[in-house]
């Protein structure tokens, strides 16, 4: 024979209800609110907030551990930041065109090469640009025709310093 009558439950009330909230002691600690002054102004901060000011200024005076918890609470400020953000706008469309006139354009926007004088359909280069590409690591002779086509397209070839070993 059994204690309880057949049907019947053991425990009529049910479970008992949770005494406490899930809360840990820990939690209820962290709510409570301190008074601390900052330069002659009192103010209410909680103990977490209170904490984290003594960690800061503990790294402040070079303490290596409070200095890599304070990079953390950086990370973990720039972490929740980046996913309050709003939703990056979607890319714009890019179209290039390759031909000759947006070459020509960026050249002359850079100040490498402008139309020739006497002959606007040819470009010549700015002194400057050949120079550069003259002086170059790597280059080392150009033979006579090499030269007479640098000076050619290059605005003030008469001043250019030519690498040695160069036929001019």
């Amino acid at each position: 024979m059994s204690r309880f009558q057949k049907g019947q439950s053991g425990n009529p009330n049910g479970r008992p209800r949770k005494r406490r909230p899930d809360v840990s002691a820990f939690d209820i600690l962290f709510d409570k609110r301190l008074t601390v002054t900052q330069g002659g102004k009192e103010r209410e901060l909680t103990l977490d907030e209170a904490l984290q000011m003594q960690t800061y200024h503990a790294a402040l005076k070079g303490s290596r551990m409070a200095i890599r918890k304070v990079l953390k609470m950086i990370e973990k400020r720039e972490v929740a930041l980046a996913k309050k953000a709003a939703p990056r706008a979607k890319p714009v469309k890019v179209e290039i065109h390759h031909t000759s006139d947006n070459a020509n354009d960026a050249l002359r926007i850079l100040g490498i090469a402008h139309p020739d004088d006497d002959d606007s359909r040819r470009w010549k280069v700015e002194t400057w640009a050949t120079q550069a590409a003259l002086s170059r690591p790597g280059r080392c002779k150009f033979s006579a025709k090499d030269i007479h086509d640098i000076k050619f397209f290059t605005r003030g070839a008469d001043t250019l310093h030519w690498p040695r070993g160069s036929e001019v």
